[in-house]
């Protein structure tokens, strides 16, 4: 057997409803549409959230809130998961993100959850003061880079 030599089994292919092709063939006239209404006519049907002249639901619900365009994203990172670099090291955002620390390039905050075991040199665009007593108790230090 070879390749164009395969057919999908008798039955599993389903021939298209061919409509408005005259009235013999049983879909002709209305197409399967019916008649009259906003169903029927040509480019058919309302949007999503249409509720046939009724305020929509997203109108009638009050506005809340307020969303930033203009937030800054950082990536978190935790002083406990640096222990996995070597002491003495440099550990910059690159270094983070193949180490799979970091998901994506974005900017980086150092925050304080957990230990850090051995001094290192870290250097990211954010620090909480909590995580820079942190590093500094382990003889480490950190350096706030530019965006």
């Amino acid at each position: 057997m070879r390749l164009e030599e395969l057919k999908p089994p008798k039955g599993a292919r389903k021939k298209r409803k061919r409509v408005g092709r005259g009235v013999g063939s049983g879909h002709g006239k209305t197409a399967c549409k019916g008649s009259k209404g906003q169903n029927s006519r040509s480019g058919r049907g309302t949007k999503a959230g249409f509720e046939g002249g009724q305020m929509p639901l997203q109108r009638r619900l009050p506005k809340r809130g307020f969303r930033s365009p203009f937030k800054k994203h950082f990536a978190i990172i935790h002083v406990g998961d640096l222990n996995r670099f070597p002491k003495d090291s440099v550990v910059e955002p690159h270094l983070l993100l193949q180490s799979g620390l970091l998901k994506k390039e974005e900017p980086v905050k150092l925050l304080s959850d957990g230990e850090l075991q051995h001094p290192l040199t870290i250097r990211v665009h954010q620090a909480s003061q909590a995580a820079l007593k942190k590093v500094e108790s382990a003889s480490g230090r950190v350096e706030v880079i530019g965006s």
